[in-house]
């Protein structure tokens, strides 16, 4: 079997039970109300973007637009405002997932970035056409604490999938 360079262990197959509680948390932190900042990473959108890569056949197009609603019921934004954030951001994480995988997680990071940073002009260019103020350039600071967390997200959702290393001389997996 051929392995990706920057993978050293098979994987064992995702739960889907942990897949959409990881979503759910991350929505639950993005509704934390600690006053929302220009600045401050959108997690749900971080986590769509790393399920949409590992797990385009669960997680999709459809799943991202129903967070994006629920975010937008959430904070009383433009209806559809990070619903076509979240949706967009899923289908083009979908689009180059075959080819993020065979790269290490950091070089993975620096690819995503022109994603996080294509949601966040989306959101800004809706709330203006809709009339709402620019939130100011402290704006370009959060997609790259979104790409910073990059790795530390990649290691804690695929922690639970990865096996124990118990060497088997009959065993080559």
């Amino acid at each position: 079997m051929i392995m990706r360079p920057g993978q050293q262990q098979l994987l064992l197959p995702v739960s889907p039970l942990f897949m959409w509680a990881s979503l759910f948390a991350a929505l639950l932190v993005n509704m934390i109300p600690i006053g929302r900042a220009a600045w401050t990473p959108d997690l749900l959108a971080l986590v769509i973007v790393f399920w949409s890569v590992h797990q385009p056949a669960r997680i999709g197009i459809g799943a991202a637009f129903m967070f994006g609603l629920l975010m937008d019921v959430h904070q009383t934004a433009m209806l559809g405002q990070h619903a076509l954030s979240y949706t967009t951001l899923g289908f083009f994480a979908i689009m180059i997932h075959r080819r993020l995988l065979w790269y290490p997680v950091v070089s993975q990071a620096l690819q995503v970035l022109p994603l996080f940073a294509l949601s966040h002009l989306i959101e800004v260019a809706i709330r203006m056409i809709g009339g709402g103020i620019f939130p100011g350039w402290t704006i370009l600071i959060s997609p790259a604490i979104e790409t910073a967390l990059w790795p530390l997200v990649s290691l804690a959702l695929l922690a639970p999938q990865r096996r124990t290393p118990e060497p088997d001389a009959n065993r080559p997996l």
